[in-house]
């Protein structure tokens, strides 16, 4: 879990005086890793009594050709570059702007997968 709240550091790095501890709704969540494989989903409960949908593996992603506009479901295959973390691309982790290897070319992937509950992408030439 990791603490959303007000730092108890000053910018000088000085101690402030907090006047209450931290609270639950100030905690976040660890981080979602999602990965190349057979599709897996969780559901978590959001603020304002919603949920979200995280993705925790996927193979298909909805791609974008530019040119055309057409949208398909395709399957991926590997992920091939990922600006975030190059180690992101030998452990398969499906992040915003990672490259990724589809049937129908290389992809770009503009979707949050771990966020959206999707995996978005546009045909990169």
């Amino acid at each position: 879990m990791k603490y959303q709240g007000k730092s108890i550091r000053k910018v000088t790095g000085g101690r402030l005086k907090l006047n209450r501890g931290k609270r639950k709704f100030e905690l976040g969540r660890d981080v979602t890793q999602p990965i190349l494989g057979a599709s897996k989903n969780k559901v978590v409960n959001a603020m304002g009594n919603g949920i979200k949908v995280k993705i925790l593996k996927e193979e298909f992603a909805n791609v974008t050709d530019p040119k055309t506009g057409k949208t398909q479901k395709v399957k991926m295959q590997t992920v091939t570059g990922n600006p975030a973390n190059k180690n992101y691309v030998r452990r398969n982790i499906l992040t915003k702007g990672a490259v990724v290897n589809t049937e129908l070319g290389k992809a770009r992937i503009t979707s949050r997968p771990g966020q959206h509950g999707e995996v978005n992408a546009v045909l990169v030439d």
